[in-house]
């Protein structure tokens, strides 16, 4: 009988780094393997809350108010010294950390599995820790296209591998509970914003001076602490043995149809109509959900305008600037809250997805997001600000719930050697969204503004293309059928695979290694207070402000 011992001992495995030496020995915790990844989503996850620097980077010459030079073009502000970046510009960076991250992911992904999620987190950490480094340096000398390379490039290239680095391995720790072991993790991209950007407001207004704005310095210091959280979490990866499975746990005697029992090469995977049937439906499921996101606080204001502050007879034109701003940290409220939607959906519909199956989850997905989005014209014109809010909340919800039970999908139609360099290459799709959705939305709302459509009414036919996207993509979802059989790999190059990865014999045993379902013994406690704590002071920030809505 082979020990544990000998079965799992590195065997040659020379540098600190390589997946040899983070393969888990006897009396593990899986229970560890969930807060790494948060410790790595929940820095990368800042992503989404970068839009909190604009503002203050628009004035970082002005300081007081923006030295603005109104015929220079984008190419010339990429290079000047002298004049202020305009807020469209900066935004262009959530273009870049959006791309760069499906590129990255699609690019590195069969790489991560090779080299495993240690390396990979290392890797992402020095990516994004160093290019919001670099990115202070850009803002310091005042040169866009260095704060472009260091956050946008580089720090997307980090967002990339980050982000796929704990999918494969959370999927094997959790064989029985795929969905809630993808969404925990994922859940901390979409809380990375909540607690990222209060901490940025609080680090700007630490450091400005009457000489600075305290951007550069805020990226300095939350380059550093995201470093370290993150090689926190990179060296506390471990995957597991060949062949582990948890004691005590078989898996389910009932074929189900829709989950796999083979594997499909990474090579083989996207010639599949399958594969590009998930791309589309992750890919218009987040263009959607994208667009909203991308403008939440101005939706809300043009909508509601002065119901939000007791005086509903005013329109958004009819507000005082005083009353415009009032309104506008109140949308901010709202724009919180629906991350906290995001988030939650992540864990919960990840989840419901191991009792739902992915396929019934997706179709929740597609037929609820088209009644919300379809009504939501409906919500605005009854001034019912709770509707609205809960409606686009589910919305959000659902956003953050595809992405989260998309690595589980993948796992189900084409076996779990490859999902994460699969699940690389399907986030091309979010690239993808990330232009469609935001250009969907806001393009028509310049077009609806040109044409005289009132405020209040700006984003009915928005909502109205929207519910055509989501239902195409209950189309591919309806059309997703499993694998067919020729593209499945053989038993015998599974085991080799596995050998070449795991330093386990290519027949070796199959069993538990003396690690079991684990549970939360206080070394587990202690990591998850240390990734909760953050998180709990995130959600708590989100709802004070969230609360002003109503």
């Amino acid at each position: 009988m082979t020990t544990a011992d000998t079965v799992l001992a590195p065997v040659g495995a020379s540098g600190f780094l390589d997946r040899e030496r983070t393969i888990a020995t006897a009396g593990f915790n899986r229970w560890l393997v969930p807060p790494a990844a948060l410790c790595i989503h929940l820095c990368i996850g800042m992503a989404y809350g970068f839009s909190v620097f604009w503002l203050p980077l628009s004035r970082a010459i002005g300081i007081a108010a923006p030295k603005s030079c109104p015929d220079m073009s984008l190419w010339q502000e990429l290079f000047t010294t002298s004049c202020d970046w305009k807020v469209a510009s900066l935004g262009w960076m959530y273009t870049l950390f959006f791309v760069l991250l499906g590129v990255s992911a699609a690019i590195w992904g069969g790489w991560l599995e090779r080299a495993g999620p240690r390396k990979a987190g290392v890797v992402a950490a020095c990516c994004w820790g160093g290019g919001l480094l670099i990115g202070a340096f850009g803002v310091y000398v005042h040169q866009l296209w260095i704060m472009w390379l260091g956050c946008g490039v580089i720090g997307g290239v980090g967002l990339g591998l980050g982000y796929i680095s704990p999918v494969s391995t959370l999927i094997k720790w959790f064989p029985d509970r795929r969905g809630m072991a993808t969404g925990m993790a994922i859940m901390g991209f979409g809380g990375g914003a909540m607690i990222g950007a209060p901490l940025a407001n609080l680090l700007i207004n630490y450091f400005k001076t009457p000489t600075s704005v305290g951007v550069w310095e805020t990226f300095v210091t939350m380059g550093v602490v995201y470093f370290v959280f993150m090689m926190i979490g990179a060296f506390a990866y471990r995957v597991t043995p060949a062949g582990w499975k948890p004691e005590g746990w078989t898996p389910p005697s009932e074929k189900k149809s829709m989950i796999t029992e083979h594997h499909v090469h990474l090579d083989n995977a996207h010639k599949t109509p399958q594969f590009w049937l998930i791309w589309w439906v992750l890919c218009l499921n987040v263009s959607a959900g994208i667009g909203v996101i991308g403008m939440a606080s101005p939706m809300l204001q043009e909508i509601f305008a002065g119901k939000l502050i007791g005086h509903p007879e005013l329109t958004f034109s009819q507000l005082s600037v005083e009353q415009k701003a009032a309104i506008a940290a109140i949308a901010a409220g709202f724009a919180g809250l629906l991350s906290l939607f995001n988030i939650g959906g992540r864990f919960f519909w990840a989840s419901m997805s191991d009792l739902m199956g992915r396929k019934n989850t997706y179709y929740t997905f597609f037929v609820l997001g088209i009644a919300l989005y379809a009504l939501a014209p409906t919500f605005a014109a009854m001034g019912s600000k709770l509707l609205f809010v809960v409606g686009f909340g589910i919305i959000l919800s659902m956003y953050g719930g595809g992405f989260a039970t998309v690595p589980a999908y993948l796992a189900d139609m084409f076996g779990t050697q490859f999902v994460g360099a699969i699940h690389g290459r399907l986030l091309t799709a979010w690239s993808t969204a990330g232009i469609i959705g935001p250009v969907v939305v806001n393009y028509i709302r310049e077009f609806q503004l040109a044409a005289g459509v009132p405020r209040d009414q700006l984003y009915n036919t928005t909502m109205y293309i929207l519910c055509a996207m989501l239902i195409a993509g209950l189309i591919c979802n309806y059309l997703i059928k499993p694998v067919d059989s020729k593209w499945h790999m053989k038993d015998a190059d599974v085991a080799k695979l596995q050998a070449a990865s795991a330093s386990a014999a290519a027949a070796g045993p199959h069993g538990s290694y003396g690690i079991g379902f684990g549970g939360l013994d206080a070394r587990a406690a202690l990591f998850w207070a240390f990734v909760g704590v953050p998180l709990a002071w995130g959600v708590w920030k989100t709802l004070e402000s969230a609360v002003k809505i109503f």
